[in-house]
């Protein structure tokens, strides 16, 4: 259909378009979920508490705010505070008020949650090549890096 004969409902995608929105909703629906299976098979974790512990492992003291660690690990605050509850129920997180600014809450990874962590990086890490890294050269993981930093969506109530 031309944009004429779409009747004003906005322009249609042409097949380099397509093939690019094809791609990318195919990437968005279905790497989640090839990420998170051997995550949840190994380690019992689910993709998005190994990131969410995996940022706070990398901060400084190993704490993050809550709405900082949201932005990193790409969820929105409602989520992270619903996987933070559940992680320190297993003792692997601990929230406190903010020493600082008691209006924000401090998300702290405890050695335990550190441990949980380092044991799955090497499963996470060995996902990540095998599905991503490994069929892509560095001129395509530089564009990829480009192309993702340009899409880059922050959470609701974050941005």
């Amino acid at each position: 259909m031309s944009d004429d004969e779409n009747d004003g409902e906005g322009r249609w995608l042409d097949e380099q378009e397509k093939a690019a929105w094809t791609g990318l909703i195919s990437l968005v629906l279905l790497l989640p979920g090839k990420l998170e299976s051997p995550l949840r098979a190994e380690h019992d974790l689910t993709l998005f508490e190994y990131l969410v512990l995996s940022h706070l492992s990398e901060a400084p003291e190993r704490k993050l705010r809550m709405g900082e660690l949201a932005v990193l690990a790409s969820g929105s605050l409602s989520r992270l505070s619903n996987v933070t509850k559940r992680c320190e129920q297993r003792g692997w997180i601990v929230r406190t008020p903010d020493p600082t600014d008691g209006r924000y809450t401090l998300a702290e990874l405890t050695d335990v949650g550190f441990d949980v962590v380092r044991l799955a990086a090497p499963t996470h890490l060995q996902s990540v090549r095998r599905i991503v890294l490994d069929s892509l050269n560095t001129t395509d993981q530089k564009a990829l890096a480009r192309i993702a930093h340009k899409l880059r969506i922050v959470p609701d109530g974050l941005g």
